[in-house]
């Protein structure tokens, strides 16, 4: 039944979006496994909310380490599907869950933003090319030990690297555990029987893998930070509505995704 909703949501909307978004690539071709739309949103297209005790979606913003970019814009890296992805995203959690968010997009904030401690649940993507200040090292520290929960998507290969050091400035000698779909954060909705996904952003060379940091690096505590390597989560729900992708593609990527905010909102 709840399968059925997500296939009735994503079709109302793929009909329009296909005209809509044709040609947008680098040279309009539709994305495909080692060629995805070279879209970077546009954060003047979200406003932030003031917290009126609905769940927001909430990106979080950095200095990249580099902003290289095409045909003259500037690629921030953390505005990637911005803010087609929280928008479709928050549509569906709405459909299916008693969560009633707030579906107009998100928040953007750094993690040094007093505001950010409101909002239980922060996205952060592209973590290759990550930076913090100090006072975001605080921040993100702050944010974790205090009961946020941190979802990090959209990086691939050697970009772990990078993740890995920044991540160990706010959480010196965390450890990176393997996640496998027994974990409680993958049966708190939707109940996944694997993490197995046909990959579309990265390419099938490299395999979709889930990690965690554990509260006190004990995988029997509240996980803090789950992490989707070699994967990219926000690409499947930017492109939901397109008509570009198999629907069950999609579907499987918005069921890890409201996981994570139900495991988020309830631990």
């Amino acid at each position: 039944m709840l399968s059925s909703v997500f296939i009735c949501v994503l079709l109302f909307a793929a009909a329009p979006a296909r005209a809509q978004f044709q040609g947008e690539g680098d040279d309009g071709r539709p994305p495909g496994p080692g060629h995805a739309f070279h879209q970077w949103g546009d954060p003047k297209d979200i406003v932030n909310v003031p917290y009126d005790g609905r769940f927001t979606f909430v990106r979080i913003r950095f200095e990249p380490l580099s902003t290289a970019g095409r045909f003259g814009r500037r690629d921030l890296k953390w505005d990637h599907d911005v803010p087609r992805a929280e928008r479709n995203f928050m549509k569906i959690l709405n459909e299916i869950s008693g969560i009633r968010p707030s579906v107009e997009g998100g928040n953007i904030f750094k993690f040094d933003d007093p505001q950010l401690s409101k909002f239980p649940v922060a996205y952060l993507c592209e973590v290759g090319f990550w930076t913090m200040t100090d006072q975001e090292v605080s921040g993100l520290r702050n944010y974790l030990l205090k009961g946020g929960f941190l979802i990090v998507d959209d990086f691939v290969g050697p970009h772990w690297m990078n993740f890995e050091e920044q991540l160990h400035r706010a959480l010196p000698g965390a450890r990176l555990v393997r996640l496998d779909a027994s974990h409680p954060v993958y049966d708190s909705f939707f109940h996944i029987k694997t993490l197995e996904m046909e990959q579309y952003p990265y390419g099938a060379q490299y395999e979709p893998q889930y990690y965690g940091v554990f509260e006190d690096n004990d995988p029997k505590k509240r996980l803090m930070v789950v992490v989707n390597y070699n994967n990219d989560l926000g690409d499947y729900m930017e492109w939901s509505d397109a008509g570009f992708l198999p629907i069950q593609i999609t579907n499987e990527a918005y069921k890890i995704a409201v996981n994570y905010i139900i495991y988020g909102m309830t631990r």
